[in-house]
Parts: structure tokens; sequence; C-alpha cells
């Protein structure tokens, strides 16, 4: 029912947790999570009513209704803040950036973050790691001729990211997923194209470190 990086969402999620899905869609993860048994309860909202409205006909119709609450939200706005787990996935890693900056009560050791960027992940790393978040488990999922990663991220200041890790983690180094060899090589290429048209020492950087980091991983 649910795609390969929802699914991965859905790994990173604790038995038992409180979950707030943020950008729900059609409610088909917090709706898993419900069936297989790993979510307590499930917050799911959406910026847009008619995405909500099909998450709540889809939840009766799958039977978890009763573990589900629903909010017409912009970000985490209008949600309660009773939750153990943050899910926000399929969204763009500025979008995620503007929901969290407008979210200080966010930045505490009581949430986790579970985060999965459709575009610009690079900016959300960078983000996070310039203000106080930590990048504790990310991981790749394909879907299709794309490749997607899903980050685990707690509140606790005092790691900085360098712009080659603005692309690739320590974390997900660590993690050495099958398709890490090949989600480096595609931003080694973008970061080689880019570095050619625009004069920028940060791409220019992050290029550097990431061939050099592939040379020593051979």
């Amino acid at each position: 029912m649910i795609s390969n990086r929802l699914l991965l969402c859905a790994g990173f999620v604790k038995p038992g947790d409180r979950v707030a899905d943020v950008g729900c869609d059609h409610g088909y993860l917090g709706i898993h999570l419900l069936q297989k048994g790993i979510a307590k309860a499930v917050i799911a909202s959406d910026i847009n009513e008619m995405p909500l409205k099909s998450a709540i006909k889809n939840a009766e119709k799958y039977g978890v209704k009763d573990q589900m609450s629903f909010y017409l939200s912009d970000g985490v706005q209008n949600i309660p803040r009773e939750f153990d787990t943050l899910i926000c996935a399929g969204m763009g890693g500025d979008t995620m950036v503007s929901i969290l900056s407008d979210a200080p009560w966010l930045k505490s050791e009581s949430y986790r973050l579970i985060l999965q960027c459709q575009s610009k992940t690079p900016l959300l790393r960078r983000y996070l790691s310039e203000n106080g978040w930590y990048i504790a488990k990310e991981s790749l999922a394909r879907d299709g001729k794309f490749l997607y990663t899903v980050m685990e991220v707690i509140y606790q200041p005092g790691t900085v990211l360098t712009p080659g890790q603005w692309y690739i983690s320590p974390a997900l180094n660590k993690d050495n997923a099958p398709e890490l060899g090949e989600y480096r090589r595609r931003i080694v290429e973008g970061l080689a194209l880019a570095a050619e048209h625009k004069d920028d020492p940060m791409l220019t950087q992050a290029l550097q470190e990431l061939k050099e980091d592939s040379h020593d991983n051979g």
C-alpha cells in the first residue's frame, strides 16, 4: 500500500510512538503504522483540505480511524504537541526548513524527527546542523529510478556539518546502504556540473570533500 520511501520512514518509528505525520497526504503512512502495531496513535495533518478528507476516509476504510486525529494545518502550527515523533515526508527541504523555523518548541529532547526529502536535501542538512539538530541516523530507499534518504534527527547542539557533509552526512556514510555508491556518484556528478557553471567556493569545497572521501573508501 505504501512506497519504499515511506516504508523506510516507518522503519525509523519506535514501537509505541505517538506519531505526528505532517503533510500526511492520503494518510497511508499513519494507517500502515497503526495496522502493523508500530505506532500507538497518529496525528495526521495536511495544509490542503482535499488530501486530509481522503486520509479520513482511508483511515475509516482500514479500521484505524479511532487511533488517528486529523488537523488542517500549515506545518505544525495547528496540531497538538502531545507526540513523540514528527514525520515530514514527500516535501522539499526548503519546506521542511520553513516548518522547523516556525516551531522553535520542537527544539527539545522530547521529540524525534523523521525527515524524507524530495528535493534540496543539502539545504536541509545544512540548516539542521547550524540550528542544533543532529542527524543520528540516515539511510537510503529506491523508488523507481529515484534514490531518497530518510533521516532520524534529534535536538543535540554541537555538531556542525562541513559543505561535503551537507550532501552526504556522516550518518549516511556510516549506514553504508547498498545504494550509497550510486547515490554518491549522482551527487558528485551533479556538483561537478554545478561547479562548472557557478563560481561558488562552497560547491567547490563540497565537491573536493566528496572526491577525497570516495578515494578513501575505494
